[in-house]
């Protein structure tokens, strides 16, 4: 068992999901199994998840791979991750379970490498991620 609880072996896993925007990243994941909303319930200027309630409350999403299920909230989320990215508190890439349109919109607009049909339950915050056109290097 990996030390965040999911069942996966010991080294690099190689998961393969859709790519919604093409790129390459690598960085730490930060983990959320509760959808994000960009629009304020993220601190644009930090990159500080404001949501009272959420997992990922008090963190921040500057420079992380953020692995989340779907997005949540109004189509000003888009534009919100684009300030987010403009303001360099953007993550850096994004994988989702199954990306819907405000989330696919915002990180083609901000050039954040973005990937869905990922089981997102092999991810653990902390993991080193790589994503590399809709492939996705944990470990």
């Amino acid at each position: 068992m990996h030390r965040c609880g999911c069942v996966r072996e010991v080294g690099v896993m190689e998961l393969k999901g859709r790519v919604i925007k093409k790129g390459a990243a690598k960085g730490i994941a930060l983990v959320s199994k509760t959808p994000v909303s960009f629009f304020g319930f993220v601190d644009p200027k930090t990159g500080i998840v404001t949501e009272k309630g959420h997992e990922l409350f008090g963190q921040s999403i500057k420079g992380k791979i953020l692995v989340f299920p779907y997005g949540k909230g109004s189509t000003v989320g888009s534009y919100s991750l684009y300030r987010m990215k403009k303001e360099g508190s953007a993550p850096i890439g994004i994988i989702n379970s199954e990306c819907e349109p405000i989330v696919a919109v915002g990180a083609i607009i901000s050039d954040i490498p973005c990937v869905d049909k990922v089981d997102i339950s092999k991810i653990c915050s902390g993991d080193t991620v790589d994503i590399l056109d809709g492939v996705v290097r944990v470990g």
